[in-house]
């Protein structure tokens, strides 16, 4: 008999501990650094609604280092092909650093630099790129809006004023340096009781109206809208995403900045209109 109750007090010990233990792990704090990341493959790698990939396929990733305070950097990298190579290498590193902080309830602005880099590229590729984005949820819906604001550099500069010099490599500003703007807005609702969420874009681009020193633009045509109409579906925690994107470029409006401002592999468009397909998944 005093086995059995020194029994069930051990267990009844063991049992409250086990509980202690667990509601602790439950209550306690976040950790103050976290790491986050992804892997998604694309069947275009779209920029603003241009192609960086040649219309192909292309493989990107990224990860994110948070802290606690707001504060965070990570980078963010994927192959290229075609218009998208900036002066040659086949892949971009984009270095990402920022504060993020609430403002309201349900509202944060982020403030951070991207610096894009083209390793193995040619000189005077590189740019960085200040932004503000400002996110919240309206409803079901969450939203953000943000503009980035790239400063005078030479990698943005109109070196070529038509793709014509570019091919001939002879430079008609050699030097030059421009400044770059984008606005944009994106949103996205999930629909209630099932794994859809649908997304949507636009975008303003403002800047180069010619090509740089490496034959490309960040805002090919000097100014142009795109925009970006799709939805997403997760199967646990692998996302698939199909969307709509195109711009307001035309063939004969960009014409000047032909060859380069085509596909090397048909002479087609690569900011026309083009369903995009992904698979990604996050951690």
């Amino acid at each position: 008999m005093k086995f059995r109750l020194a029994t069930m007090a051990l267990m009844t010990a063991v049992s409250t501990l086990a509980a202690t233990a667990a509601h602790a792990e439950e209550t306690a704090p976040p950790p103050a650094i976290t790491v986050s990341g992804n892997v998604a493959l694309v069947s275009d790698y779209r920029f603003r609604g241009v192609s960086q990939s040649n219309g192909g396929a292309a493989l990107q990733g990224g990860i994110t280092i948070s802290h606690e305070s707001g504060a965070y950097a990570g980078f963010w990298s994927s192959n290229l092909a075609g218009w998208g190579t900036f002066g040659g290498p086949n892949l971009e590193l984009d270095l990402i650093a920022g504060y993020k902080f609430p403002v309201a309830s349900g509202a944060a602005l982020d403030v951070g630099l991207t610096w894009y880099t083209y390793p193995g590229g040619a000189s005077k590729t590189a740019f960085a790129e200040p932004y503000v984005k400002l996110s919240g949820t309206v409803g079901p819906a969450s939203l953000t809006a943000g503009v980035a604001y790239a400063p005078k550099q030479q990698a943005l500069g109109r070196w070529y004023n038509t793709g014509a010099s570019a091919a001939a490599g002879v430079y008609d500003n050699p030097g030059d340096k421009k400044d770059n703007l984008y606005i944009w807005t994106d949103a996205a609702a999930g629909i209630p009781s099932t794994p859809v969420t649908l997304k949507g874009h636009i975008g303003y681009s403002k800047g180069n109206s010619g090509l740089g020193p490496n034959g490309t633009s960040v805002a090919p045509t000097g100014k142009y809208i795109d925009w970006l109409l799709g939805a997403d579906v997760a199967v646990g925690r692998v996302t698939l995403g199909i969307a709509y994107v195109d711009t307001d470029i035309s063939k004969a409006e960009s014409a000047y900045l032909y060859p380069n401002f085509s596909s090397t592999k048909d002479g087609s468009s690569i900011a026309g209109s083009k369903a995009v397909f992904s698979i990604s998944a996050s951690f």
